[in-house]
C-alpha cells in the first residue's frame, strides 16, 4: 500500500491558528497504519527531526518513516546507541524550548533510553519517546526482547502511554506534546506494540492545541494576594537575594528576571539549570551558587535578609546544610510545580504560577503602585557584595609548567563568546559553570541526575537544531568515554560539533572527593590505561583531532577547532591534580567553604557609590567606570 502525505499544519502556525483552521474543515477519515498516523501526528506538531536507532519491533514504524522522510518533511538522525538519542533530543529541547523526540525499539532499545529519560525528567526537559512493544497478544508472555518499559520509566516521566488502539494513536501523541510541554515540562512515553503499528484503520488527524485533559490543569497565574505580599516583602527588604533556576530558562523569564533585579538593585544568582536566565556580565550577577559556586553568592545566600527563589527548587547542592540555608531570610518561592513549593523550604510566600507570567503581573502591580526602593535601600548590602568580590575572586590558576583546566575553558570562552555549551558532569563541568558566561538556553548540562557521557550527543542535538552557531562540548577525559560512539553521528551526518577534553588522566571529581574525604584512597579514579589515543580515534571516525600538551599551542588551539568547517575533537592535557574550588563540603552551610585563596587585610575605605547610576567604584577613582559620572 502506497500512503500519501496529509499537509501537516506548519510549525509557524500559533495554537489559535491551529484551533480555527481545524474549526473550518471537515477532515475525510483515510486508510493508514498506526505507524503512520504517528510520523503524521508528529509533523503536525512540528517535529522536524528524529533522533534514534531501529529495532526489530519498532521496524514497521521505521518502513513508514522512511516513506515520510523521501518527501523531505522530517528528518532522522541515526545515533549509535539510544542513550546517544535521548540526550540528543534532551540537548535539541533545551536549545529550542520546544519538544525533543526520540525512538527507541523494544526490550534493551527501550532500557538503553533509561538514562536519558532520567536525565530529562531529572531536569523538567520536554520530550516525546516513542519505543517499539512486542505485539498486543505477546505481551506479558516473555516474549523475545519484551521489556515492561511502561512500568520501567514510570518513576521518570511526567506520563506514560501504551498504544492498544490505532484509532487512539493522534489523541495519544496530540496528549504527550501537550503534557510535555505545559506545567512543568517533562519526558513522556508512548510504546507501540508491533502490530498497533502495521494495523490499517481510517486515520482523522488531530491537530495540536484541541485536546482537553479535564483532569490536568497546571497553575499558570499567581495567586494576585501572594503576589502583593511579595512586593511587600521586597519593598522592606534591605538585603535581598534573587535566586534564579532552571524554570526562568523554561519560562523564557530572563527579560522579566533583569527587569526585577534592575527595578529594586537586586543580586542575582543562579542554580546550575538557571545559569543563562541572567547576564553574567550585568553588575547585579554572582554567578551561581551552591557546592562550587561563587564564594559572594554563596556569603550573600548566608546573609540576606529576603530569598527571592524563582523556578528552583532548593536541591542539596545548592543549600548546603539546609537548615543553614538562607536562615535570616524570608523566602518568596515562584514556581509552576506545587510538589516543590514548601517541600524543602516553607516560604513566607508560595506562589504557584509559571514563572514569566508571575514576574509579568509583579512588574506590572509595581509599575501600578509605584513600588521602588528607597534612595540607598540597598547600599550597604550592595557595598558588602562588592567587597566580597574583590576579597574571593574567581581564580585562573598559572602553572609553570602545565595548563591549567580553567586556563583551557576561559580562553575557549574568550575565542567563541555565543556559542552553545553543552558539558559533560565532573570538574571540567564545574569549571565550565563558572567561568563560561552564557546567555537564555546557551547553557546545555545535566544537572540534576549528573550523566557522564550527556555532553557529545547533547551538542549534536543542539547543532541540529541551530546549525549556524558554534556549539560546544566541554567534556573530560572520563565523561568523553561514555558516548563517544556518537563521533559515528557526528561523522555520518557531517554535525559541526566541537568536543574539548579537559584531560586530567582522572575521573577528577571522584579524585577530588577521595583526596578530601577519603584518606587519598584512590579506588578506580585513574584513566589513564586504556586512554584512547584521542588523534587516532578521531581519525577513526573521519573527525579532525588536536592534541594540545603546552601553553604555548593552547591559543592556536583552539583558533583551528573553530576554523575547522567540521566535527573537532580538542584533547588539552591540563594539571593533574588540580581541585575545583571553592567547594561546600558535604554536611556543611554555603558559608564553610573551603579552598578560597587567602583573604586580604579589608580595606577600612569603602569603595564609592556613583549618584547617578549607583554602580560602586574604587575609592581612588574620580570618575565612574560605567558611565563617567564625576564622583
Amino acid at each position: 500500500m502506497t500512503l500519501s502525505l496529509p499537509s501537516p499544519i506548519s510549525p509557524a502556525k500559533t495554537e489559535n491558528q491551529n484551533q480555527s483552521a481545524a474549526q473550518s474543515s471537515v477532515v475525510t477519515p483515510k486508510r493508514a497504519t498506526g505507524g503512520f498516523a504517528l510520523l503524521d501526528s508528529l509533523l503536525r506538531h512540528g517535529v522536524e527531526y528524529i533522533f534514534g536507532y531501529p529495532g526489530g519491533a519498532i521496524l514497521p514504524i521505521y518502513d513508514d518513516l522512511y516513506k515520510v522522510e523521501s518527501t523531505g518533511a522530517l528528518k532522522h538522525i541515526l545515533v549509535r546507541h539510544e542513550q546517544g538519542a535521548a540526550h540528543a533530543a534532551d540537548g535539541y529541547a533545551r536549545a529550542t524550548g520546544k519538544v525533543g523526540v526520540c525512538f527507541g525499539t523494544s526490550g534493551p532499545g527501550a532500557t538503553n533510553l533509561v538514562t536519558g529519560i532520567a536525565t530529562a525528567y531529572m531536569d523538567s526537559i520536554p520530550m516525546v519517546v516513542v519505543t517499539g512493544q512486542v505485539p498486543r497478544k505477546m505481551i506479558g508472555t516473555d516474549a523475545f526482547q519484551e521489556t515492561d518499559i511502561y512500568g520501567i520509566t514510570l518513576p521518570i516521566v511526567k506520563h506514560s502511554y501504551v498504544v492498544r488502539d490505532p484509532k487512539d494513536m493522534a489523541r495519544i501523541v496530540a496528549e504527550a506534546f501537550h503534557i510535555a510541554s505545559t506545567g512543568r515540562p517533562g519526558p513522556v512515553l508512548i510504546d507501540v506494540p508491533k502490530d498497533v503499528a502495521f494495523e490499517e484503520f481510517d486515520y482523522v488527524p488531530i491537530e495540536p492545541g484541541t485536546v482537553k485533559l479535564p483532569g490536568y490543569r497546571p497553575t499558570v497565574k499567581g495567586n494576585p494576594r501572594q503576589i502583593n505580599a511579595a512586593i511587600k516583602l521586597i519593598k522592606e527588604s534591605r538585603r535581598p537575594l534573587l535566586y534564579v533556576g532552571g524554570g526562568a530558562i523554561a519560562a523564557n523569564a530572563h527579560e522579566e528576571v533583569l527587569q526585577l533585579a534592575e527595578l529594586f538593585n537586586i543580586p542575582v544568582t543562579t542554580t546550575l539549570m538557571g545559569i543563562g536566565a541572567f547576564d553574567e556580565h550585568h553588575p547585579l550577577s554572582l554567578g551561581m551558587l551552591g557546592m562550587h559556586g561563587t564564594a559572594y553568592a554563596n556569603f550573600a545566600v548566608s546573609d540576606c535578609d529576603l530569598l527571592i527563589c524563582v523556578g528552583a527548587r532548593f536541591d542539596d547542592r545548592v543549600t548546603g546544610k539546609l537548615d543553614e540555608f538562607a536562615s535570616r531570610a524570608k523566602v518568596i518561592h515562584i514556581d509552576i510545580d506545587p510538589a516543590e513549593v514548601g517541600k524543602n523550604r516553607i516560604p513566607e510566600v508560595p506562589i504557584v504560577g509559571d514563572v514569566r507570567n508571575v514576574l509579568v503581573d509583579l512588574l506590572r502591580r509595581c509599575k501600578q503602585s509605584g513600588a521602588k526602593p528607597t534612595p540607598n535601600q540597598n547600599q550597604e548590602w550592595l557595598s558588602l557584595i562588592n567587597r566580597w568580590r574583590e576579597e574571593y575572586p574567581l581564580v585562573v590558576p598559572q602553572h609553570p609548567d602545565s595548563i591549567s583546566p580553567q586556563e583551557a575553558i576561559v580562553e575557549v570562552s574568550r575565542q567563541a563568546p555565543h556559542a552553545f555549551y553543552t558539558t559533560d558532569v565532573g570538574q571540567h563541568q564545574m569549571w565550565a559553570a563558572q567561568f563560561l558566561k552564557n546567555g537564555p538556553r546557551r547553557w546545555i548540562s545535566s544537572a540534576g541526575l549528573g550523566t557522564m557521557g550527556f555532553g557529545l550527543p547533547a551538542a549534536i542535538g543542539a547543532k541540529v537544531a541551530f546549525p549556524n552557531d558554534e556549539v560546544i562540548c566541554i567534556s573530560g577525559d572520563a565523561s568523553f568515554q561514555m558516548c563517544l560512539q556518537e563521533l559515528g553521528t557526528a561523522s555520518q551526518y557531517g554535525i559541526n560539533v566541537k568536543t574539548v577534553i579537559v584531560n586530567n588522566g582522572w575521573q577528577g571529581m571522584v579524585r577530588q572527593w577521595q583526596q578530601a574525604f577519603h584518606g587519598e584512597r584512590y579506588s578506580c579514579s585513574n584513566m589513564e590505561v586504556g586512554m584512547p589515543d584521542i588523534e587516532l580515534l578521531a581519525k577513526a571516525y573521519g573527525i579532525k583531532g588536536i592534541v594540545v600538551k603546552e601553553r604555548e599551542q593552547l591559543k592556536n588551539a583552539i583558533a583551528e577547532m573553530l576554523a575547522h568547517n567540521g566535527p573537532v575533537i580538542l584533547n588539552v592535557h591540563v594539571t593533574r591534580d588540580e581541585n575545583c574550588y571553592p567547594m561546600v563540603a558535604p554536611g556543611k552551610s554555603n558559608a564553610q567553604m573551603v579552598g578560597l585563596p587567602k583573604q586580604p587585610p579589608k580595606s577600612s575605605i569603602e569603595p564609592v557609590c556613583c549618584s547617578h547610576c549607583g554602580s560602586m567604584n574604587a575609592p581612588n577613582h574620580n570618575f565612574c567606570a560605567e558611565c563617567g559620572t564625576k564622583l
